[in-house]
């Protein structure tokens, strides 16, 4: 591995794990809650360090967000990529399954501070949701050809409500039995 490579796979691991912190501490307190130096200490680095790798509190917000929503529409059309008709559904709804196990803290930023990103980022993070939302109509649509595309759009909906209600739940369930779970609901859902 050459300097350079080195150099970038590290800033990129400490990146995800400022990133990971400040969803933490944005999941606890809120993000009108928290400064930059309660970043920077629940990161292990000065406040300012911070600065070295994102413009502020708010590009640290977007830049979690942004990830999120472009992690799942990405992660989405991979899925599909490799399966069609009801294996495409079942995959679909493992892969959201996990991004909700996974990413307990970062859903819990998006349902609350959304509204506190800048316009231009909240625009780019809505249009990668409706592009992940479509992506689940589609499939659905090739398993249900004669439902209301709206009624399939409302079907999806309910089932990231379902998914992404989790991190809320405080369940003292074990990770394999809730991942049934929530896949087994979830298909029964989208039927």
């Amino acid at each position: 591995m050459s300097v350079s490579t080195s150099r970038s796979a590290a800033k990129a691991s400490r990146r995800a794990a400022l990133l990971a912190a400040a969803a933490r501490l944005f999941a606890e307190r809120g993000y009108a809650g928290t400064s930059i130096e309660d970043l920077g200490a629940q990161a292990g680095v000065s406040g300012p360090a911070l600065y070295k790798h994102f413009a502020g509190k708010q590009a640290i917000l977007a830049a979690i967000l942004l990830d999120a929503s472009s992690g799942l529409y990405s992660g989405g059309l991979e899925v599909v990529s490799r399966a069609r008709g009801s294996d495409a559904v079942e995959s679909l709804v493992a892969f959201h399954v996990a991004f909700a196990l996974d990413n307990a803290d970062v859903i819990r930023v998006q349902d609350r501070d959304l509204d506190q990103l800048a316009e231009g980022d909240l625009h780019v993070v809505r249009m990668l949701q409706r592009r992940y939302v479509e992506l689940w109509v589609d499939v659905l649509a090739e398993l249900h050809p004669d439902t209301d595309p709206a009624v399939l759009r409302t079907r999806a909906h309910a089932v990231f409500g379902l998914l992404n209600s989790t991190p809320h739940s405080g369940l003292s369930v074990d990770r394999a039995t809730l991942r049934a779970e929530l896949e087994r609901m979830a298909l029964s859902a989208l039927a």
